[in-house]
């Protein structure tokens, strides 16, 4: 064989691989749509109904805005933060329990290239519900953009991080009990004290303190800022803290595959 076909020949084997990987993920969310997309968009309108209009009325502006209009970049980013980490960590751990993964690891793909097609699956299904649920929102109050490319860096890298924190996850998990700890005890609470449904100025001097060091209020506040123009932290700092949690959570995520930690159990 010609050696200087052979690092062409890789990079379509390896193209090929990661594009298989997102196909069956892509294919995966859509034919159970109703589990994966549906849900979301079901709870956000009733976030809308009883915090945006019920609770709102009597809550009224924030930051200058219509209560609605304030929660509704939050409310987007956390349907992409929840169903980014969810789709890659019930995906890879089902590889797991059901033994394909083996498949893939004896493959000549990387680590790197599977660590990517499991979390692009889940930005795309991120991404697939944040439309959803901006859909919602556009019935209940009016979004003007400040900054489109504020909206698609901030959605984007957020929807990559979640989705390198649901690999890992699945990674550790041993059971399908494990799987759920981490959304549970975790995520949960730092997406709803992550500045949501409130600006964190609203919030006693220690507390804001404490707020700070949540990575969800940057994220959701470089969201809004791109939306409303407002934003609690300082939006460059809130892209150098996302970035710097993708890089860093990919390499953890593919030295982790390389070590072959769970595995082998």
């Amino acid at each position: 064989m010609n050696t200087a076909a052979i690092p062409a020949a890789i990079r379509a084997a390896r193209w090929i691989g990661f594009k298989t990987i997102i196909i069956r993920e892509l294919g995966r969310i859509m034919r159970i749509w109703t589990q994966t997309i549906v849900p979301s968009a079901i709870t956000s309108a009733l976030y809308f109904i009883i915090f945006g209009n019920l609770i709102g009325k009597r809550v009224g502006p924030m930051d200058g805005f219509d209560y609605m209009q304030y929660i509704a970049p939050g409310l987007i980013m956390m349907a992409v933060i929840t169903n980014s980490y969810a789709n890659v960590v019930s995906s890879f751990f089902g590889a797991k329990f059901g033994k394909y993964v083996e498949e893939m690891l004896v493959s000549p793909l990387p680590n790197w290239v599977i660590v990517a097609g499991y979390v692009g699956g889940g930005v795309l299904r991120g991404l697939f519900v944040g439309a959803v649920v901006t859909a919602v929102a556009l019935f209940f109050t009016h979004l003007a953009v400040h900054h489109v490319l504020v909206i698609i860096a901030a959605v984007v890298l957020t929807a990559v991080v979640f989705a390198l924190g649901g690999f890992i996850n699945a990674v550790f998990a041993k059971n399908f009990d494990q799987v759920n700890l981490v959304p549970i005890f975790v995520l949960t609470p730092l997406t709803y004290f992550g500045g949501v449904f409130y600006s964190v100025s609203l919030l006693p001097q220690w507390a804001q303190h404490v707020s700070y060091a949540n990575p969800i209020l940057h994220m959701v506040n470089a969201f809004r800022y791109g939306f409303l123009g407002v934003s609690d932290v300082d939006v460059v700092l809130a892209f150098t803290i996302m970035s710097g949690a993708a890089v860093g959570l990919f390499a953890l995520a593919v030295w982790l595959m390389n070590r072959g930690t769970g595995m082998r159990e």
